[in-house]
């Protein structure tokens, strides 16, 4: 049911070199529901749920240099708002969309500039916050998972992003290499519930 996964959503690879992302993790709440989903429809997606805030790329920098970029990069960023508008349907990949606001563009715009690196498809202008419930789904299944999902609806509307963490892929495995953390904002929103959500 697998199909290419992020290496061949990326531009002007090297084999053998890591991958690195950018990423924000959802709330408790959302990410034991978007995995029991996941469990229930016998789909996955890319490694534990997250909202990519830069899609996965290479570098010629070392990691601690990387991280010391993206350190720089984010020093004195805020916490952030994130809103999620629901279910969105692209070929062979079902998932949640967020919204994409001018704070969430302004702060992926701003990730982009640490390199050098790669670039992958969908950043920049194609930019599309999301979560993703299923990756790799075949055709033939895909009007029955979009069916199958109309009625489920997240224990949550939004969520408040406190921090960013830096990833590395490698040989299948993700993993989670630093995180920095966001300004406290004043006006932080809390986590709300849906008037419709289902129990997870």
């Amino acid at each position: 049911m697998s199909l290419p996964g992020p290496s061949q959503l990326v531009l002007d690879l090297e084999p053998r070199k890591p991958l690195y992302s950018i990423v924000a993790w959802p709330p408790e709440p959302l990410d034991t529901w978007m995995r029991r989903r996941q469990e229930q429809l016998g789909v996955r997606g890319f490694g534990l749920p997250h909202l990519n805030l830069r899609a996965p790329f290479q570098t010629s920098l070392r990691s601690s240099e990387l991280v010391a970029a993206f350190r720089s990069v984010l020093r004195g960023e805020p916490e952030f708002e994130v809103r999620i508008k629901g279910w969105k349907q692209l070929p062979n990949v079902i998932f949640l969309e967020c919204e994409l606001d001018s704070t969430l563009r302004r702060l992926h715009d701003h990730l982009l500039e640490v390199g050098p690196s790669s670039r992958a498809v969908h950043d920049g202008e194609l930019y599309r916050p999301h979560l993703t419930l299923a990756l790799g789904v075949l055709p033939w299944a895909e009007p029955l998972l979009w069916e199958a999902v109309q009625p489920m609806r997240p224990p949550i509307d939004r969520f408040t992003v406190h921090a960013l963490s830096l990833t590395r892929e490698e040989r299948g495995e993700v993993q989670e290499l630093h995180t920095f953390p966001l300004e406290a904002a004043p006006d932080a929103c809390p986590v709300l519930m849906t008037h419709d959500a289902e129990p997870s």
